[in-house]
Parts: C-alpha cells; structure tokens; sequence
C-alpha cells in the first residue's frame, strides 16, 4: 500500500477513536512552535521560539531570515516537545501542520518538515488554517466553549468578524479592506520610533496618555462588518510629520492613546454589532491582538452591557503557536476533513470559510 493509503485508513480509524493524539507544528511568521495536544482540550506540551528579537533590529519580519530561523530549530522543537510530554512517536496518531496563511518560504519549513516525519512514521498529515488555529486556541483556554459564537479575529495579519457555526464550519461576516489592525499598530510604531512588535509598545504607552486627538472617521464602513486601518495609519503619520516640520513637540502618550482607541473603538463595536444581529449571546476575540489591554478592557464592557459572555485566549496563546493548531487539527479530523497528502503545499492566502 501506498502512503497515503495507509494514512486514509488511520485517517478514517481515527475519526471514531476516543482519543487522539495530534503532533502539530507552526512556523507562518516569525515564531517556530512545535506542540502535542490530546482530544483538542489537553495541552501536553507547546514550545515555541520566538525571533522577535531577531527581527527587531530591522523594525519587522525579514521573511528570508525568519525561514532560515525555523529551519535552524525545528528539528530541536520537536525533540524538545516529545520530551517535555513524555511521549514519543509511537504515542503520536496524527501530525499537524500550517498551509496557511503566512510567509512563503516561512510556512514551506512547517509544512515541508512534517510531510517528512508523516512520511516515515505513515501517520496521517493534517492541512490546518492559520486563521482557524487562533479561535480553536480559545478551546484549549476555554474547556467548556462551544459553537455556535462570533469570533472578533485580531491578528498581525487578519482582522475579520466571523460567525463559527460549528466547530469546522466558517461564514466570514467582514474583513479588512486594506491593513489588518497588527499591520496598522507595527506601522505607527515604527513612525513613533517606538521599535517592533508595535501592538504591545503602542500598548503600553497608550496607558499614560489622553485619547484627545481625532484622527479619522470610517462612516462609509459603518452599515458592514468590514474594516479599513490604512487611513487612521496614514492620519498618524501624517500627524507627526507636521508636528516635526513645525519643530513641535510630540506628546507620543496621546497619539498612542488616540490611535488606539480609534482602532480598538471600531473593532469592538462591529463585533458587539455581529453578536446582536445574529442573537448569539458568545464572543470570542483571537489573535496577537487579542492581547492588548485597552481592546479587552473595551470588549469586557461592552459585553457586559448587552449580556454576552466573552471568551478570549490566555496571552501565551494569542500569539502564533503551535498548540492551537493541533486543537483545530483535531476537530477537523473528528469531522474528516483536512487530511493531506504529501503534495500540499505553502499558501499565503487561504479562504477563512
């Protein structure tokens, strides 16, 4: 028989098993993670590397050099993983993998080393979103959450309103037009000269200002769930580059305090909007940005008022990591979907439903 025989056939086997265990890996940007989790719930280990570090001295992921990193510690990764859950091959019924969305080249390291360990170990290779690896991280966060619930997706790169009917079936409500709201933090983080990663230095500097500058108004977005972070980024960096023509001096507290507002204003109130339409009484905020204080603070209020239950990621799972991937992976084999075969492929983009 052939590999991908063999793998159909656990694949199918493993669908009505009780439990499974799922090897999972994560490389889309600039963090390299390596996790095993057990029925989608139970984290037995998540290790994850961070380049941020690496990347801060040029104000952004260089995609050439996050690829090299993650082809210089994957393999440690997963030793380390196996080790820190006792576990080893043998133990392992499934591997996991981002396709998607992410860097090209940094994503064609996960997928590439995980098509070879499925290979040799004839264990069946799961395709898994990027997008839906952050609201399955709410699962391990949350043992009790189910679907149906809105998901306020807030991430470096993707910043959507989605409606989870089930636990593998997406209808995307609206997206960004143009910067995801990371992009937009990064950028006037960079502008202010606070450093990267922008979210959570814009984060904290917010905390000692005013939100008493009006920089932009998205009223033509208002009757959607879409969103657009392009124009307030560019109001920012417009701001400063005329208080620094008239040699004036730059109260960075209040801008990161009016920005932010700005943003976090937007986000939230499309999401409580989502919720009321669709009379669905769970939220859930996912991705990096998930994590900013103002945003949650903001989403806890606004929850409470319309009598909605918000469930949001512990912080070391609102970053890219490697355990939330396994989570989706599971429930995507419990209802026989994502199962690979050693042709997949890396892809920058892929659909959110």
């Amino acid at each position: 028989m052939s590999y991908f025989e063999i793998a159909q056939q656990k694949f199918k086997q493993l669908s009505h098993q009780q439990d499974v265990t799922i090897l999972a890996f994560e490389s889309s940007c600039d963090e390299t993670s390596v996790a095993i989790v057990k029925n989608g719930r139970t984290i037995c280990s998540n290790i994850i590397a961070s380049q941020i570090d690496i990347h801060a001295r040029f104000g952004g992921v260089v995609p050439e050099v996050a690829s090299r990193n993650h082809i210089m510690s994957i393999r440690a990764l997963c030793e380390k993983a196996l080790n820190e859950a006792n576990l080893s091959f043998d133990n392992i019924d499934a591997i996991a993998v981002t396709f998607g969305a992410g860097l090209i080249g940094a994503l064609m390291v996960g997928v590439n080393f995980a098509k070879a360990l499925a290979y040799s170990l004839n264990k069946p290779l799961l395709a898994i979103s990027h997008i839906h690896g952050h609201i399955a991280a709410n699962y391990l966060t949350h043992q009790t959450l189910t679907p149906p619930f809105i998901c306020a997706m807030v991430s470096g790169g993707h910043t959507a309103i989605i409606k989870v009917d089930d636990y593998t079936n997406y209808k995307l409500l609206g997206s960004t037009v143009d910067d995801a709201a990371g992009e937009a933090f990064d950028k006037v983080a960079r502008v202010l000269g606070l450093g990267y990663p922008g979210g959570p230095k814009v984060d904290q500097v917010a905390k000692l200002g005013q939100p008493n500058i009006k920089f932009v108004n998205h009223s033509i977005l208002d009757n959607s769930y879409d969103f657009s972070f392009s124009g307030i980024k560019t109001a920012v960096i417009n701001y400063v580059n005329q208080k620094q023509q008239k040699n004036e001096e730059l109260n960075l507290a209040d801008i990161c305090a009016s920005f932010q507002q700005t943003v976090v204003d937007e986000i939230a109130t499309k999401a409580i909007k989502a919720c009321i339409n669709y009379n669905l009484k769970k939220l859930v905020a996912a991705g990096g940005v998930s994590a900013n204080s103002f945003l949650s603070e903001k989403l806890k209020t606004l929850c409470e008022q319309n009598d909605i239950e918000l469930y949001m990621p512990k912080l070391s799972l609102c970053t890219d990591n490697a355990a939330m991937i396994a989570s989706a992976a599971y429930y995507e084999l419990k209802a026989g979907k994502s199962l690979a075969s050693l042709s997949l492929g890396a892809k920058s983009r892929v659909a959110i439903e």
